[in-house]
């Protein structure tokens, strides 16, 4: 939407009794308060009020001021599978100012960066979700109890008996703006993958959002769980949310170059951008897998069904899906980010770590096309390649030395990331698990 007068009739000509003002919390969850279709006009101005102390990471105490979500009017949109709602989606405000703890405000100031240069980043983000059903007594299992196959990917089968839900998910998502080009059944039982056309980073970022909202609703009015935690089942690959990314100028990809003698088709620029996200990749773990489940997803090893997606070390190569950043020929696809990443928080790092590389020349270094994952540490070490933090509290320790990053984030939001990650931490640590218990109550 452009205007004003274009939105309400939008909103008129699409019966839409109610807008949900929308923005993210500091974990990339939706939140969203519902204003009746005649107040548009008071969400693109003053903005919806919110209590900035209920919400995670927006560092406002109980006699702080309000959080303001101011509308931008050009995200407007239907919301297919609720009939009469529309989501517009907000930048944080308070006193009038926009909020430096606000993830899209902080993905923003990035932007501008690049915008300076007269660049704009591509991102397409790659959602992998579990469908799941709870039993009685709080176990998870795949909704569709047939998909028990050893190697399930690609599966005809398992595709086919959750059509009707992939259906009703594509359709609203193609309703609501996403073009959507491919489905298919992913590497773990219950898993799928959905691919949506790419878009400029920060428009990527607010389409990811909306999947997740569209994919959980969804799932919830049929009875199912729809999850994008990154590890659900110990012996299954996890869900990643891999970030495919380019650099344009309006005319043409910044990245490609059909003269690189690698055959990586890739520019000075893009070696220098990845060789920046490889420098800064320990502390960019703690914003792209920034939950204690995220590492049971980057370890080494192979899974059940024979192979596993997650990258374990800190490398690159042509076509490598073993490395951390894969080449699929004049571009980038960091495989780090999991489903619970915060897309507008990891793409602002992921800005930053770029620009520290072209800003400082970086090298990447010589790539990989072996198969890291058969590497012993020997092998590894000798070819200077490094490992990933293994926990939550490495990643964390990471970030907080990295002052790129941090700088990237802002202080106070740096800051307010690390508190709650590490009680995270420590409630964790803390946690006697049935693991524990069935090893160790009679062990001794």
């Amino acid at each position: 939407m452009k205007s004003l007068a274009e939105a309400k009739k939008f909103l008129a000509d699409n019966q839409v009794k109610y807008i949900l003002a929308q923005f993210v919390d500091i974990h990339g969850v939706a939140k969203v308060k519902s204003v009746p279709a005649a107040h548009l006009e008071d969400i693109l101005t003053v903005g919806a009020g919110f209590a900035g102390g209920a919400i995670w990471g927006m560092g406002i105490a109980p006699n702080g001021p309000d959080y303001m979500a101011v509308g931008d009017l050009s995200t407007l949109s239907l919301i297919p599978w609720q009939p009469g709602y529309a989501r517009i989606i907000c930048n944080g405000h308070v006193n009038g100012e926009p909020y430096g703890y606000d993830s899209r405000v902080v993905l923003q100031k990035q932007i501008d960066r690049l915008t300076a240069n007269g660049w704009t980043l591509y991102t397409g983000l790659e959602p992998e979700f579990s469908l799941l059903k709870m039993d009685e007594q709080g176990n998870i299992h795949p909704f569709d109890e047939t998909d028990t196959l050893q190697k399930p990917c690609y599966d005809y089968k398992g595709i086919t008996r959750q059509s009707a839900y992939l259906e009703k998910l594509t359709e609203s998502l193609i309703s609501a703006g996403l073009d959507v080009y491919q489905i298919d059944h992913e590497d773990a039982n219950g898993q799928f993958e959905i691919n949506y056309t790419y878009a400029d980073c920060l428009k990527s970022a607010d389409d990811y959002i909306m999947f997740k909202m569209a994919a959980s609703e969804i799932a919830n009015q049929m009875g199912m769980i729809c999850s994008f935690m990154p590890k659900p089942f110990s012996n299954r690959p996890g869900n990643g949310m891999h970030m495919h990314m380019s650099i344009g100028d309006g005319k043409k990809n910044l990245f490609h170059d059909d003269n690189d003698k690698t055959g990586h088709g890739l520019s000075k620029l893009a070696y220098h951008f990845m060789a920046g996200i490889l420098a800064h990749a320990p502390a960019l773990t703690a914003l792209a897998a920034p939950t204690v489940n995220s590492y049971k997803r980057l370890v080494v090893g192979r899974s059940l069904s024979g192979a596993t997606w997650a990258p374990a070390y800190i490398s690159y190569g042509n076509n490598n899906r073993s490395t951390m950043v894969r080449i699929p020929y004049g571009r980038l696809e960091l495989r780090l980010p999991d489903g619970s990443s915060n897309p507008y928080l990891t793409t602002a790092a992921v800005i930053a770590a770029g620009l520290d590389g072209v800003k400082r020349e970086l090298s990447a270094g010589p790539g990989t096309a072996d198969n890291l994952y058969d590497y012993s540490p020997a092998q590894l070490k000798a070819q200077g390649i490094g490992i990933l933090p293994q926990n939550l509290n490495e990643a964390i320790r990471a970030f907080e030395e990295d002052t790129v990053i941090r700088e990237a984030l802002g202080n106070d939001l740096s800051e307010e990331f690390i508190m709650l990650k590490d009680m995270e931490w420590v409630e964790y640590m803390r946690h006697v698990s049935d693991w524990e218990i069935k090893r160790y109550v009679e062990f001794f």
